[in-house]
């Protein structure tokens, strides 16, 4: 038993699935073949007409028993032990490739087989051959299989798998059948949900809230898109609980309206007071700016950055804070704690904000929002995690022309620019390198800087290292014609007068970046274009970015493209691969898996 432990920690198994799902990386067959198949590895009963060498190499030839038919052998490496082996009138049966030559059988290099009729796995672990294969004959079995909620189908086809009375039920021509790899799917989705089901730990609520959202939402300048509405709902089922601390997230395409899906959540609260963190001081400000703008006025709001607060944090009914808040020592208890961009955060730097207000057992409701969107697939697995609402639509039907472009085409943008900046409109050019680099074959914000400030006025330029960064950007909102800077900008300040947007080097890039970029532009409605500049402007990548504007479909094609199965571990990611499922195609499987685990729990 001890043996086993070691041996399953040094595999990093953690279930019975785990172990189940270490599959073969191919078979050692040892059944005689019915047929001769040409180009195929072949097991054949044989004896040994004669022996010869010729240049160093041993040559050998064989009576086939089955056939009759006479077949050529070389070995080109030889020690003494394959002279006696292969002695004239000896039997064997011998496993190599057959291959034909002029009518005449040959096989290179064959081996006489010892134990006929026998199928071997063959494992690339970290173990040994012989470890993996006793591990596996001791657990996967029918019983512990069915044990953990697998149907006969799926627990004959694992066992067939591991255990294969005939290679051609599971494996053919080097690879698993269809049907053995759907099953591989579903038991791969359905052992990650297990998994998962079992880290999610619910705790009881600070108290359960019940603040009234209808009024902030009916005095709003606009109207709620039904999934803000829907999203807002299952907010205020969650908050009205006290003995389960809310657990959500919130992941919404860009531009979806999350803000306000913030601001509701702070009145469902109210009068218990809300925290939120946002990554960046920026998106900190303009979350402030909105629920002045937006909240009743008897809410009392606070902003917490580093050496810059804004009102009274310790009577505010919402605090707006970086991570500045984590270091306030007499934060005031909040029943309700948001994440903006919760990737950007650490999961100690969301802990310790949690802990700061939590009291003893008892949590407060906990929700994250994310505005980098996710294949649903990932979303069903995340929910077993946490809640998971997904916004996947816009308040406004935002106009976005999205085009490849190369050298050829500098002279007409550069018209377009002037035109866009003539009608009071602004621009940004994003380069992929502050400095210059001999292995990126684009210029750098440093060296185009010239040539833009001379030929436009009132260029703003900043990047990732840039200590002004938040200035230049509020300074550029303001008076700003055109912004160079670096992917500084993918998340945080809305620009509303932004309406052209260059991306240069743009396949460097993942799409999911150039999403978040392309969503800086036309954010109230106005016509607007996403330039993707590349030397390479043929790029099947780029083309199908330009086909979409959904964030959705967006992270589908994102993983097709870079071929990862990334997951969401409660961090966001994890990068959790996936050997059989595809994130971005078997929805279909997560749901059968989930609902499955749904009915045996």
């Amino acid at each position: 038993m001890e043996e086993s432990k070691q041996l399953f920690q040094k595999l990093k198994i953690h279930s019975l699935l785990d172990l189940a799902l270490i599959i073969p990386s191919s078979y050692n067959d040892t059944t005689l073949s019915i047929l001769l198949e040409l180009g195929k590895l072949n097991t054949l009963e044989a004896k040994v007409l004669n022996s010869s060498i010729y240049r160093g190499k041993l040559r050998i030839t064989f009576n086939l028993s089955e056939s009759n038919r006479q077949l050529s052998s070389t070995f080109f490496k030889t020690t003494p032990y394959h002279h006696k082996l292969f002695e004239v009138g000896s039997n064997h049966v011998i496993q190599g490739r057959l291959e034909e030559y002029k009518g005449y059988l040959q096989m290179s290099q064959p081996r006489s087989i010892k134990e006929v009729g026998k199928i071997t796995p063959k494992y690339k672990t970290v173990i040994k051959d012989s470890e993996i294969a006793s591990l596996i004959e001791c657990y996967v079995t029918e019983r512990n299989l069915f044990n953990e909620g697998l149907d006969s189908k799926e627990v004959a086809t694992l066992l067939r798998v591991h255990f294969p009375k005939n290679i051609e039920d599971v494996y053919l021509n080097g690879a698993f059948k269809e049907e053995t790899v759907n099953v591989l799917k579903f038991v791969e989705a359905f052992n990650h949900l297990k998994k998962l089901r079992g880290k999610r730990a619910d705790f009881p609520a600070l108290r359960a809230l019940n603040g009234d959202e209808k009024s902030f939402i009916k005095h709003l300048p606009f109207v709620l898109t039904q999934e803000q509405q829907k999203v807002i709902a299952q907010i205020k089922i969650d908050l009205a609980s006290e003995e389960k601390a809310t657990k959500r997230m919130v992941v919404g395409d860009v531009g979806s309206g999350k803000t306000v899906v913030i601001l509701a959540s702070v009145m469902m609260a109210y009068p218990h007071k809300s925290i939120l963190m946002a990554p960046t001081s920026l998106l900190a400000l303009q979350l402030y700016e909105e629920a002045n703008k937006y909240l009743p006025k008897e809410v009392k709001i606070a902003l917490v950055m580093q050496g810059r607060d804004k009102g009274d944090y310790t009577q505010a009914d919402f605090v707006i804070g970086t991570h500045a808040l984590i270091y306030k020592e007499d934060l005031p208890q909040a029943s309700l704690v948001m994440v903006d961009e919760q990737h950007r955060f650490g999961t100690k730097q969301r802990q310790s904000l949690e802990a700061l207000v939590s009291k003893d057992e008892r949590k407060p409701h906990f929700i994250q929002f994310s505005a980098t969107p996710i294949p649903r697939t990932q979303a069903m697995m995340e929910s077993e995690l946490l809640d998971v609402s997904l916004i996947t639509t816009t308040p406004f039907e935002r106009e976005v022309l999205t085009k490849t472009i190369g050298k050829q085409d500098f002279p007409h943008l550069l018209k377009h620019i002037e035109d866009e900046i003539a009608q009071q409109h602004q621009v940004l050019i994003i380069y992929p390198l502050v400095e210059e680099s001999e292995e990126v074959p684009y210029q750098s914000l440093k060296e185009s800087r010239e040539f833009w400030e001379k030929k436009f006025k009132n260029v703003y330029v900043t990047h990732g290292k840039d200590k002004h960064k938040e200035e230049v950007l509020l300074e550029f909102r303001k008076k700003g014609n055109i912004l160079l800077a670096t992917t500084v900008v993918e998340v945080g300040i809305s620009l509303p007068k932004l309406t052209l947007i260059v991306i240069v080097g743009a396949e460097r890039l993942g799409l999911a970046t150039l999403h978040q970029l392309r969503g800086r532009v036309g954010r109230n409605g106005l016509k607007s274009w996403c330039y993707l500049y590349s030397n390479s402007v043929k790029n099947f990548r780029l083309e199908r970015f330009t086909q979409t504007t959904n964030g959705f479909d967006i992270a589908k094609l994102d993983l097709k493209f870079r071929d990862s199965g990334d997951i969401l571990d409660g961090t966001i990611q994890s990068g959790q691969k996936f050997k059989w499922l595809d994130m971005g195609e078997d929805e279909e499987v997560v749901a059968v898996a989930k609902s499955r685990l749904n009915s045996i729990t």
